[in-house]
């Protein structure tokens, strides 16, 4: 079992459920109060987007697909840090859903991922 990438993968899977019910939260109007805690699991939920993908790359046999794995994460961080600054007014919904999309891209990056350095029969990193 390749333990470092299911590691990194479910503390993907638990902050990125973690983000969308806070963010479908923020959307209705309710728990506005909770966006820094959002921010910061966002950060964490980036972090362990890079560590899986860290830990999963010398058995993915894909160095561009980890490459992607990895600049999706700069993408996902750099949209969550600037969205509130983006088509500000009522256009700012594209910005919600986009920032929702990005995110989901990134659970199916991570998904995928995981999927192919644990059908490999290379070891991936395991942190021994």
């Amino acid at each position: 079992m390749k333990t470092a990438v299911t590691a990194a993968q479910m503390l993907v899977r638990l902050t990125g459920l973690i983000l969308i019910v806070l963010g479908l939260a923020f959307w209705t109007g309710h728990a506005l109060g909770l966006i820094p805690v959002h921010k910061q699991i966002g950060y964490l939920f980036v972090l362990a987007l890079w560590a899986e993908a860290a830990f999963a790359a010398p058995a993915a046999g894909a160095p561009g697909f980890v490459a992607l794995v990895f600049l999706w994460g700069l993408v996902v961080a750099f949209l969550g840090m600037t969205q509130d600054r983006l088509l500000i007014g009522s256009a700012h919904w594209i910005i919600k859903l986009l920032h929702l999309l990005v995110a989901l891209a990134a659970l199916g990056l991570a998904e995928r991922l995981a999927a192919r350095a644990k059908e490999s029969r290379t070891p991936a990193f395991s942190g021994r």
